[in-house]
């Protein structure tokens, strides 16, 4: 009888969520994008070698982030799509540009963005975006990135950042809004660490 309630219970979940949560093909009502709270005056300049620039890389994602599409997560083992919105270019290359001007802004240093200026000599910053979407059951938009920092001398540091902005209703503005907000966090974060 425990399991049948148990199951009844996620079931209802489920159901309560289907408004939200899209499957299908349709246009989507709202596209969305990463705007940076933090960005280089217009006509800062900033000069030197490319040695020592930071270069910015596109994150490596799972299939998930690797669309157009906002991730929901469902359960420990169930995405599915939030319904009428979609990004407007693909989550890893918004979170790449957000955080190039982030750097720039935050640290002064000449920033480039990609894999053309992969030279010895320079800092590089990689890594993996783990999470940009937002989970059903804590009713939460979670941005997770495992950043990966590569030094001059070749030294290679990892470290994990997470913003995580609970109490986000599953439809399209709040869920944009806060990952947003969540995004420029975790830039924030990463730059404090490259500067620091």
């Amino acid at each position: 009888m425990a399991r049948v309630l148990a199951m009844a219970g996620v079931l209802a979940g489920t159901v309560a969520l289907s408004g939200c949560l899209g499957l299908g093909g349709k246009t989507p009502d709202q596209l969305i994008s990463l705007t940076p709270r933090t960005a280089a005056d217009t006509g800062a300049v900033s000069n030197g070698k490319m040695s020592d620039a930071i270069v910015v890389l596109n994150p490596d994602t799972d299939r998930s982030l690797d669309m157009l599409r906002v991730p929901v997560r469902v359960d420990a083992a169930t995405i599915a799509y939030l319904k009428d919105v979609a990004w407007v270019e693909k989550p890893a290359r918004q979170f790449r540009a957000l955080l190039a001007e982030t750097l720039r802004a935050k640290t002064g240093r000449i920033v480039v963005e990609g894999g053309d200026f992969e030279v010895a000599g320079q800092t590089m910053i990689g890594g993996r975006l783990l999470q940009m979407g937002y989970d059903a059951p804590q009713q939460a938009v979670i941005v997770r990135f495992e950043a990966m920092r590569t030094g001059v001398d070749g030294t290679v540091t990892t470290r994990r950042l997470e913003s995580r902005i609970p109490g986000v209703v599953a439809e399209a503005a709040p869920v944009a809004s806060a990952l947003n907000s969540a995004a420029n966090d975790v830039a924030g974060q990463v730059a404090d660490w490259v500067g620091g």
